[in-house]
Protein backbone atom coordinates (compact mmCIF):
# COMPACT_ATOMS: atom_id res chain seq x y z
CA UNK A 1 0.00 0.00 0.00
CA UNK A 2 1.14 3.38 -0.97
CA UNK A 3 2.38 5.34 1.75
CA UNK A 4 0.47 8.46 2.57
CA UNK A 5 2.24 11.62 4.65
CA UNK A 6 0.29 13.88 6.89
CA UNK A 7 0.63 16.25 4.53
CA UNK A 8 -1.25 14.80 2.37
CA UNK A 9 -3.71 13.61 4.50
CA UNK A 10 -4.37 17.31 5.21
CA UNK A 11 -4.55 18.35 1.34
CA UNK A 12 -6.67 15.18 0.31
CA UNK A 13 -9.28 15.73 3.13
CA UNK A 14 -9.75 18.71 1.47
CA UNK A 15 -11.13 17.42 -2.10
CA UNK A 16 -13.67 15.24 0.13
CA UNK A 17 -15.08 18.57 1.40
CA UNK A 18 -15.02 21.80 -1.52
CA UNK A 19 -18.30 23.44 -1.98
CA UNK A 20 -20.48 20.59 -2.41
CA UNK A 21 -18.08 18.45 -4.24
CA UNK A 22 -18.22 15.50 -1.76
CA UNK A 23 -17.06 12.75 -4.27
CA UNK A 24 -13.83 12.60 -6.66
CA UNK A 25 -16.04 11.71 -9.64
CA UNK A 26 -18.24 14.31 -9.66
CA UNK A 27 -15.02 16.93 -10.16
CA UNK A 28 -13.85 15.39 -13.04
CA UNK A 29 -13.18 17.17 -16.52
CA UNK A 30 -11.08 16.95 -19.72
CA UNK A 31 -8.81 19.14 -18.91
CA UNK A 32 -4.38 19.15 -19.11
CA UNK A 33 -2.74 17.91 -16.15
CA UNK A 34 -0.82 20.96 -14.24
CA UNK A 35 3.13 20.40 -14.39
CA UNK A 36 3.82 22.53 -11.33
CA UNK A 37 3.04 20.43 -8.16
CA UNK A 38 0.01 20.00 -5.15
CA UNK A 39 -0.68 22.07 -3.19
CA UNK A 40 0.24 21.26 0.02
CA UNK A 41 3.83 22.54 -0.50
CA UNK A 42 3.17 25.84 -1.66
CA UNK A 43 3.32 28.85 0.99
CA UNK A 44 3.05 32.61 -0.58
CA UNK A 45 4.73 35.05 0.97
CA UNK A 46 2.60 37.47 2.71
CA UNK A 47 2.55 40.87 4.00
CA UNK A 48 1.33 42.23 7.05
CA UNK A 49 -1.75 44.58 6.73
CA UNK A 50 -1.19 48.29 8.04
CA UNK A 51 -4.89 49.09 7.89
CA UNK A 52 -6.89 45.46 8.53
CA UNK A 53 -10.33 47.85 7.51
CA UNK A 54 -8.47 48.89 4.37
CA UNK A 55 -8.51 44.85 3.29
CA UNK A 56 -10.04 43.87 0.02
CA UNK A 57 -10.04 39.86 -1.17
CA UNK A 58 -10.47 39.61 -5.13
CA UNK A 59 -11.23 36.42 -6.80
CA UNK A 60 -10.50 36.11 -10.85
CA UNK A 61 -12.59 33.25 -11.54
CA UNK A 62 -11.22 32.98 -15.14
CA UNK A 63 -7.36 32.98 -14.20
CA UNK A 64 -8.36 30.95 -10.79
CA UNK A 65 -6.63 33.12 -8.61
CA UNK A 66 -7.45 35.29 -5.39
CA UNK A 67 -5.40 38.48 -4.43
CA UNK A 68 -5.65 40.44 -0.77
CA UNK A 69 -5.16 43.78 -1.71
CA UNK A 70 -4.10 46.74 0.85
CA UNK A 71 -5.07 50.03 -1.41
CA UNK A 72 -3.48 49.21 -4.48
CA UNK A 73 -0.62 46.99 -2.65
CA UNK A 74 -0.73 43.09 -2.99
CA UNK A 75 -0.48 41.11 0.50
CA UNK A 76 -0.84 37.97 -1.00
CA UNK A 77 -1.87 35.80 -4.35
CA UNK A 78 -2.74 32.70 -5.06
CA UNK A 79 -3.97 29.82 -7.25
CA UNK A 80 -7.52 28.62 -6.51
CA UNK A 81 -10.24 26.61 -7.84
CA UNK A 82 -13.69 27.92 -8.57
CA UNK A 83 -17.30 26.86 -9.49
CA UNK A 84 -17.55 24.91 -13.03
CA UNK A 85 -20.09 26.42 -14.76
CA UNK A 86 -20.27 29.81 -13.68
CA UNK A 87 -21.36 28.37 -10.19
CA UNK A 88 -19.20 31.05 -8.03
CA UNK A 89 -20.94 33.67 -9.65
CA UNK A 90 -19.98 37.14 -8.98
CA UNK A 91 -20.17 40.27 -7.40
CA UNK A 92 -18.92 43.03 -4.24
CA UNK A 93 -19.56 40.99 -1.62
CA UNK A 94 -18.51 41.01 2.02
CA UNK A 95 -16.77 38.08 4.09
CA UNK A 96 -20.07 37.18 6.64
CA UNK A 97 -18.83 34.40 8.58
CA UNK A 98 -15.32 32.96 10.21
CA UNK A 99 -14.93 29.42 11.46
CA UNK A 100 -11.59 27.91 10.95
CA UNK A 101 -12.81 24.12 12.07
CA UNK A 102 -16.11 24.25 10.12
CA UNK A 103 -17.65 20.60 9.70
CA UNK A 104 -20.17 19.67 7.07
CA UNK A 105 -23.56 19.74 8.87
CA UNK A 106 -25.90 18.67 6.10
CA UNK A 107 -25.56 15.18 4.37
CA UNK A 108 -24.23 13.70 2.64
CA UNK A 109 -21.10 13.59 4.36
CA UNK A 110 -21.98 15.35 7.56
CA UNK A 111 -19.21 16.01 9.84
CA UNK A 112 -16.56 16.23 7.03
CA UNK A 113 -13.84 19.36 8.41
CA UNK A 114 -13.99 22.29 6.00
CA UNK A 115 -11.05 24.70 7.31
CA UNK A 116 -10.24 28.32 7.54
CA UNK A 117 -14.17 28.93 6.02
CA UNK A 118 -14.64 32.43 5.05
CA UNK A 119 -18.31 32.52 4.22
CA UNK A 120 -19.72 35.00 1.61
CA UNK A 121 -23.51 33.75 1.39
CA UNK A 122 -25.69 31.32 2.53
CA UNK A 123 -23.24 28.10 2.08
CA UNK A 124 -20.42 29.57 -0.19
CA UNK A 125 -17.26 30.14 1.04
CA UNK A 126 -13.82 30.06 0.66
CA UNK A 127 -11.48 27.15 2.35
CA UNK A 128 -9.19 24.67 2.23
CA UNK A 129 -9.69 22.58 -0.50
CA UNK A 130 -8.49 20.47 -3.59
CA UNK A 131 -6.69 22.90 -5.98
CA UNK A 132 -7.21 21.62 -9.34
CA UNK A 133 -5.84 23.76 -12.43
CA UNK A 134 -9.28 24.07 -14.07
CA UNK A 135 -13.14 24.77 -12.04
CA UNK A 136 -14.21 21.94 -10.25
CA UNK A 137 -16.47 23.08 -6.82
CA UNK A 138 -20.11 23.51 -6.69
CA UNK A 139 -19.96 27.28 -6.48
CA UNK A 140 -17.12 27.85 -3.47
CA UNK A 141 -13.77 28.47 -3.62
CA UNK A 142 -11.13 25.98 -2.27
CA UNK A 143 -7.65 27.25 -1.65
CA UNK A 144 -4.01 25.78 -1.19
CA UNK A 145 -3.78 24.80 2.71
CA UNK A 146 -1.45 27.35 3.47
CA UNK A 147 -3.18 30.22 1.75
CA UNK A 148 -5.86 30.09 3.13
CA UNK A 149 -4.60 30.18 6.62
CA UNK A 150 -2.76 33.38 5.60
CA UNK A 151 -5.89 34.90 3.96
CA UNK A 152 -7.81 33.32 7.02
CA UNK A 153 -5.27 35.79 9.06
CA UNK A 154 -5.40 38.90 7.06
CA UNK A 155 -9.51 39.05 6.77
CA UNK A 156 -11.89 39.99 8.99
CA UNK A 157 -16.01 39.45 8.82
CA UNK A 158 -16.75 42.67 6.45
CA UNK A 159 -13.83 42.15 4.54
CA UNK A 160 -14.74 43.11 1.04
CA UNK A 161 -14.56 40.02 -1.32
CA UNK A 162 -14.98 41.16 -5.17
CA UNK A 163 -15.81 38.41 -7.57
CA UNK A 164 -14.79 39.03 -11.08
CA UNK A 165 -14.18 37.04 -14.67
CA UNK A 166 -10.56 38.88 -14.32
CA UNK A 167 -8.54 41.52 -12.16
CA UNK A 168 -5.64 43.68 -13.09
CA UNK A 169 -3.58 41.80 -11.16
CA UNK A 170 -3.77 38.58 -13.42
CA UNK A 171 -1.77 40.62 -15.69
CA UNK A 172 1.19 41.06 -12.93
CA UNK A 173 1.29 39.19 -9.95
CA UNK A 174 -1.04 36.41 -11.05
CA UNK A 175 1.09 35.57 -13.94
CA UNK A 176 4.06 34.25 -12.21
CA UNK A 177 1.75 31.64 -9.69
CA UNK A 178 2.16 28.10 -10.43
CA UNK A 179 0.25 26.17 -11.79
CA UNK A 180 -1.30 23.19 -8.63
CA UNK A 181 -3.22 19.99 -9.40
CA UNK A 182 -3.97 18.00 -6.39
CA UNK A 183 -5.94 15.29 -8.63
CA UNK A 184 -3.35 12.75 -7.80
CA UNK A 185 -3.33 12.68 -4.04
CA UNK A 186 -4.85 10.04 -1.79
CA UNK A 187 -7.92 9.80 -0.07
CA UNK A 188 -7.54 9.57 3.99
CA UNK A 189 -9.51 7.53 6.30
CA UNK A 190 -12.71 8.91 7.22
CA UNK A 191 -11.66 8.59 11.19
CA UNK A 192 -9.02 10.95 10.07
CA UNK A 193 -11.22 13.87 8.67
CA UNK A 194 -13.39 13.33 11.20
CA UNK A 195 -10.85 13.45 14.36
CA UNK A 196 -9.56 16.78 15.88
CA UNK A 197 -6.10 16.26 14.93
CA UNK A 198 -7.37 16.76 11.60
CA UNK A 199 -7.71 20.29 12.78
CA UNK A 200 -4.86 20.31 14.54
CA UNK A 201 -2.47 19.67 11.31
CA UNK A 202 -4.49 21.99 9.22
CA UNK A 203 -3.09 25.02 11.82
CA UNK A 204 -0.14 27.01 9.88
CA UNK A 205 3.14 25.93 11.48
CA UNK A 206 5.43 29.04 10.98
CA UNK A 207 6.23 32.38 10.62
CA UNK A 208 2.71 34.27 8.85
CA UNK A 209 4.40 37.37 7.62
CA UNK A 210 7.43 38.31 5.52
CA UNK A 211 7.46 41.57 7.43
Amino acid sequence: MKKITPSLFRLAAAAVLAAGCMSFTSCTATRPTAKNGTSDSFDPPALRPKNPSAVVVKVSTRAQRVYVVENGRVLLATPCSVGTGGLTGQGNYRINYKNATKRRISQPDAGYPMPYWMEWKSAYGMHWGFVKPYPCTHGCIRLPMKSAAKIFAMTKVGTPLLIQPSHPEDATVGRSLPVLDDGPLPNPPKSYLLSAKFFQDAQYKGKMFVD
